[in-house]
């Protein structure tokens, strides 16, 4: 019993960590394009991005899961398998793409939030001495205002990426099996609490991890202090 409870939770914790990872490598990059929307000189555009960003951040991402799961019916007047079909995948694949797609729009957008306080909090000065020595803005950000941006950002950023691996269990509105769903059937299946406490541990050890991790990320970059 104990080995057949440890690999259903071991299938569950692989897709916890692939939602995780792929959340988190889409996220990222579009998090930093919203930053860069909503600090536009361009006002319509700058609104637009804003508006975005507190709609989505305003609204749960449970029922942001629904909604791009509605798609396809609402928008599209087709199902979720005539789309798993089109693209070649099973519908359990085409509700995990979902899952995906709404939990990289949240993140990106308070991802964006971090960013932008981030840049925003170097000095105006430092943009100044870029352009004195001749250097481009692409320049300005990537070899003098980058690297301290992240020094800032990596406490908010750390907590939102740890809420980001317990969220994860909202996978289970589409039916997609987490680790936390799978250890409830595990429940319902074995009569006993013990698949629960398992999960607790992984998800125990997970965050263990990454605590160490951006704590070993903030020492790395504490030679970046303005």
């Amino acid at each position: 019993m104990f080995v057949e409870i440890l690999l259903s939770l071991l299938q569950g914790f692989g897709n916890t960590v692939l939602l995780f990872t792929l959340t988190l490598v889409f996220a990222l990059p579009l998090g930093l394009i919203l930053s860069f929307g909503s600090m536009s000189k361009f006002k319509p555009l700058t609104l637009l991005v804003k508006v975005f960003i507190w709609i989505i951040r305003g609204t749960p991402l449970m029922l942001q899961i629904l909604l791009v799961s509605f798609l396809p019916k609402y928008v599209f007047a087709s199902s979720t398998k005539i789309w798993a079909s089109f693209f070649g995948v099973s519908v359990s694949t085409m509700l995990f793409l979902f899952v995906i797609i709404a939990f990289v729009i949240n993140y990106a957008c308070y991802f964006s939030e971090i960013f932008r306080a981030g840049i925003e909090s170097i000095p105006k000065g430092q943009y100044e001495a870029g352009k004195v020595l001749g250097m481009t803005k692409s320049q300005i950000f990537f070899k003098v205002v980058l690297m301290q941006v992240i020094k800032r950002i990596i406490p908010p950023m750390s907590n939102e990426i740890i809420t980001l691996v317990k969220d994860t269990v909202l996978a289970f509105t589409l039916s997609v099996v987490d680790l936390l769903t799978a250890a409830k059937e595990l429940v319902n299946t074995f009569v006993t609490l013990m698949p629960l406490f398992y999960a607790g541990l992984f998800y125990l050890v997970f965050n263990g991890l990454l605590t160490l991790l951006f704590n070993w990320i903030e020492k790395k970059l504490s030679y970046y202090k303005v």
